[in-house]
């Protein structure tokens, strides 16, 4: 297979131009943030943004001059369109994301998925994306049809937790990402489309740009819940994801000492902001017991989620311990939920899964799916 390069991606780039300004998107310095890896290409046109709904076409046209060049697999191609230094006054840089797919006339973002549970917490280190894939595993041991979503753009960490290595292809028609499966999960994450030791060095508007169409642009299918495994902290992504996507609710996980503990309140205070319903916390590493001896320490401290749901008038899902095989199970691609289904670390997060899942029952129940907030930050 033909290897694409740079260079070549380049070339064909400069065939599109701005019917604008009358040059290609290349002279013009409009292509940023190229990514290549086995065939899988992404990139980034950056655009005035009040351009952006009349350069949609202009993107559609780069994606087909890429996806022509022999060796290209996917293309994933997204606007990028930020105000330049000075706007204000001040000669800050204020970026605003318009990926292709803002409202008018275009493809909605995973129309066939009946439940969206954000998973997130207020710092890494937390053990978020173990607690999200475990989750997620449960329920499909519950029957369900399940999606795992990884919206960590810069720290991907799904492909190497569900054991998958191969990419993503297009669907026949040319129209869709096919996504990944194992362990009985779809899957989507950036690293698929980068290889794993590459660091993806995108301003925040691309990132905005190329998780929206991640969610738009792949082919979920029918899905009883998608689980999106939001990166650590209260910035641009998890604002965009809860102003794009109906969330049905979030998911707060955190160890019990009380640095954790402060900025998961930050994190839970952020979804009750944007109006997304807190289902509850986990307290993950919440104690550790010995293999030899049985004994239990509390090496985070213990129950410090529990107390901090209590103050905040929030559920307490469960806790989850301190425990290698957690670890080793999930750094091998086989998570102990599947790996182990016996033990009971796999157990608390079933328990878990099924009080998420009876929360969803009731919040649908009562109110149908939620739609997506507009986000007014002053």
């Amino acid at each position: 297979m033909s290897i694409v390069t740079q260079e070549t991606l380049l070339a064909a780039l400069k065939n599109v131009k701005d019917p604008e300004k009358g040059s290609d998107l290349v002279s013009l310095g409009m292509i940023s943030g190229i990514s290549i890896k086995d065939g899988h290409v992404a990139f980034a046109i950056e655009i005035d943004p009040a351009r952006a709904k009349t350069l949609e076409p202009v993107r559609i046209e780069a994606e087909k001059a890429v996806h022509a060049l022999p060796g290209v697999l996917t293309v994933q191609a997204v606007l990028t369109a930020e105000r330049k230094k000075g706007k204000d006054g001040g000669g800050h840089d204020h970026g605003h994301g318009h990926a292709h797919g803002a409202p008018g006339g275009e493809k909605p973002l995973i129309p066939h998925v009946k439940a969206v549970i954000a998973v997130a917490s207020g710092k890494g280190g937390v053990g978020k994306s173990t607690t999200t894939v475990n989750l997620a595993l449960a329920l499909v041991g519950m029957g369900l049809k399940v999606g795992v979503f990884d919206a960590d753009i810069y720290g991907p960490s799904m492909p190497r937790m569900l054991g998958i290595e191969g990419q993503p292809e297009m669907s026949p028609d040319g129209q869709s990402i096919l996504p990944l499966h194992n362990h009985g999960l779809t899957a989507m994450s950036m690293g698929f489309l980068v290889p794993e030791d590459a660091p993806v060095i995108w301003r925040g508007p691309m990132v905005m740009g190329a998780l929206e169409q991640m969610l738009r642009d792949v082919d979920w299918g029918e899905l009883d819940v998608m689980l999106i495994d939001m990166p650590p902290g209260t910035g641009d992504t998890q604002l965009t994801i809860s102003q794009k996507v109906p969330l049905t609710g979030a998911v707060i996980v955190s160890t019990p000492q009380d640095i954790a503990l402060l900025d998961a309140r930050r994190g839970l205070n952020m979804f009750r902001k944007v109006e997304v319903p807190v289902l509850g916390l986990i307290e993950n590493m919440s104690y550790y017991m010995c293999p030899s001896c049985g004994h239990e320490a509390h090496i985070f401290g213990h129950g410090g989620a529990k107390s901090e749901a209590a103050r905040l008038g929030c559920d307490f899902l469960g806790e989850v311990p301190l425990d290698i095989e957690i670890r080793e199970t999930s750094d091998g691609g086989q998570p102990i939920v599947v790996s182990k289904p016996e033990s009971p670390h796999a157990e608390a997060y079933r328990a878990i899964a099924k009080r998420i899942w009876d929360k969803v029952g009731l919040i649908q129940s009562g109110k149908g799916q939620r739609t997506a907030p507009k986000i007014t930050v002053s």
